[in-house]
């Protein structure tokens, strides 16, 4: 029997192209409501009541007042959501399968996931398995550097691109408030935020993530063995030679995919390194995460529709 799937804000980027992975299934079937109803509470809480778990692509606040509104009916539908609403919320589990032992059953049992942006997975997962080896110091956060596809930021942005409005490419959050800042330092096992200064480039989507580090030779190896060993027998997450991404890191490189590369680069002369972490910010940075942990959460193949 098909599971029941509701999609809340499916008229967005990542709303879409999670209609898009699930509607070619045969394994889930999605409950729908009249596009006019779409805004309106009564019609999305019934909407919850009939799926047995609920994706949303909402903005914060509405993400925030949906949850509440479900609440208040005791529904007992599990959710996803997408938004930053409940990125660090003590009683959401985060839903980066990969991030730590353990991780996947976590989101396999849970009722509520908060999906984890495109710039956090990149960052964590280059991150939290260093601190956890030793090998970052949790209060000497490495500095974090980007550049995204101009999908990540949204309709909006989408419009200002394709309109003619905004031409090239810029850097932003330069004033250290990044949305992505609080979950990197969290789930990243840091004590106190990491510099973070990403950028958007003039292509649609695509990620690459830079994370510099003090390593001489001996650490260089270390740290590749560490990600390597951490990440090994991943279906969607793999460790690769520096070779595969020089001399210039391509951020398309797998876009209409669910899977992340990460790779050791550095100069053991001079002690400098760079991890550097590659995915599509619309596979494994949103839609297709989400996807991966719905699956965990109906107890069906990780990869299904991806």
């Amino acid at each position: 029997m098909a599971r029941k799937v509701f999609i809340d804000g499916d008229v967005g980027t990542t709303g879409l192209q999670i209609r898009e992975r699930l509607e070619r299934r045969d394994d889930v079937t999605l409950v729908r409501i009249d596009p006019a109803l779409r805004k309106d509470i009564p019609a999305r809480v019934a909407a919850f009541a009939e799926a047995e778990v609920a994706i949303l692509c909402l903005p914060d606040a509405a993400a925030t007042e949906i949850v509440a509104a479900c609440d208040a009916a005791g529904l007992s539908t599990r959710i996803i959501d997408a938004s930053t609403a409940h990125r660090t919320h003590p009683d959401w589990c985060f839903g980066f399968a990969e991030m730590t032992p353990g991780q996947r059953a976590a989101i396999g049992a849970a009722t509520r996931v908060t999906n984890p942006g495109c710039w956090s997975t990149c960052a964590i997962a280059l991150i939290r398995p260093l601190v956890d080896a030793g090998l970052i110091d949790p209060a000497r956060p490495p500095a974090i550097s980007g550049v995204s596809g101009y999908s990540g930021g949204g309709k909006a942005m989408i419009e200002e691109f394709e309109s003619g409005a905004v031409q090239g490419s810029f850097l932003y959050g330069a004033a250290q408030g990044h949305k992505h800042l609080p979950e990197i330092t969290r789930y990243g096992g840091l004590s106190r935020p990491p510099v973070f200064v990403p950028s958007v480039g003039q292509y649609v989507q695509g990620m690459a993530v830079a994370v510099a580090l003090d390593l001489d030779a001996r650490g260089l190896a270390r740290a590749e063995e560490v990600l390597a060993a951490h990440y090994a027998g991943e279906r969607f997450v793999a460790v690769v030679p520096a070779a595969a991404h020089e001399p210039r890191v391509w951020p398309q490189t797998l876009n209409g995919t669910n899977r992340m590369e990460l790779s050791v680069h550095g100069n053991a002369k001079t002690a400098a390194a760079t991890l550097i972490a590659v995915l599509d910010n619309l596979g494994k940075g949103a839609s297709g995460a989400a996807v991966q942990n719905l699956n965990l959460m109906l107890g069906l193949d990780e990869g299904a529709g991806l």
